[in-house]
């Protein structure tokens, strides 16, 4: 059992919790996803690590409330137990494998949308440990589904917050920003790291390639299994057939046939409706 240390709602549909799980937060690295389940009859949740202490013994999750598993997540409290977290699994982001005199010189902007934004958290705080210039495009529909605006601004060298109703920072898309500063503004950078729906990744690649900019996506939101047996997560990658949970969940971004993506994302939106449904009659 994993004992809820900390909750909170980051939105009405977001929240945040630090769990307890030694071993877990011990072999962690930024990238990194854990399957997580509420009770011993809970289905499992994939979630990527929004944050890590090896000291503490922790682990930080955040879950959006969409169906039926996630609801049952989000209304556990401090002190109540998760029955299970399993991980860290998947790959960790590549640079965690360069040496500091590979990341030497390296200007990172990640471009984060809605809960997107937490894992990437975990990536930019280890980046500024390296020394590495970072930047960050948050986006989110409205000013109030924005997360993480002053834990990001603490680890990155500039911040820039993006509405598409123009609540809040630039009024429009993250691509739009993104294009604005690097074409309009001068920015520079040597690598992009898109997270979010993905819709977004689509076009954040396609402006990235405009800008002659390599980019990196999370396919984490197709996993469901999170050890390659299910097959959910199948994508195809420069041609080939690639398991985003055993192979990924970051690929480049050029690579990966999002349409195909978004297709076998919708796969289980009929069970999903179900289960919520016979949620809310219980």
């Amino acid at each position: 059992m994993y004992k809820i240390l900390t909750k909170e709602m980051l939105s009405p549909a977001i929240c945040r919790m630090k769990v307890h799980a030694p071993r877990v937060a011990s072999s962690a690295h930024p990238g990194q996803f854990l399957i997580v389940r509420a009770n011993e009859h809970g289905e499992r949740i994939p979630l990527t690590i929004s944050d890590f202490d090896a000291d503490e013994g922790t682990v930080t999750i955040v879950t959006q409330k969409i169906g039926a598993s996630t609801k049952e997540i989000c209304a556990l409290e401090v002190g109540e137990c998760l029955e299970d977290v399993v991980g860290p699994l998947g790959l960790p982001s590549d640079f965690v494998e360069k040496t500091d005199e590979e990341l030497a010189g390296s200007r990172y902007i990640f471009i984060a949308g809605g809960v997107g934004t937490a894992p990437v958290y975990p990536q930019v705080k280890y980046l500024k440990s390296k020394g590495v210039y970072v930047d960050v495009i948050i986006g989110a529909k409205t000013s109030d589904l924005l997360i993480y605006k002053k834990e990001m601004s603490e680890v990155c060298d500039h911040l820039f917050i993006c509405t598409d109703d123009g609540s809040e920072g630039f009024k429009g898309m993250v691509t739009g920003l993104l294009e604005k500063i690097v074409s309009e503004d001068g920015y520079e950078y040597t690598q992009a790291v898109a997270i979010g729906p993905m819709i977004m990744m689509k076009f954040v690649t396609q402006t990235a390639k405009k800008l002659g900019l390599p980019i990196i996506v999370s396919l984490n939101t197709l996993m469901v299994d999170g050890t390659g047996m299910c097959g959910a997560c199948r994508v195809t990658v420069a041609g080939k057939t690639r398991f985003a949970c055993v192979e990924g969940p970051e690929f480049n971004g050029y690579d990966v046939d999002f349409d195909e993506a978004m297709r076998r994302q919708g796969m289980y939106r009929n069970e999903e409706t179900e289960a919520d449904h016979k949620c809310k009659i219980r």
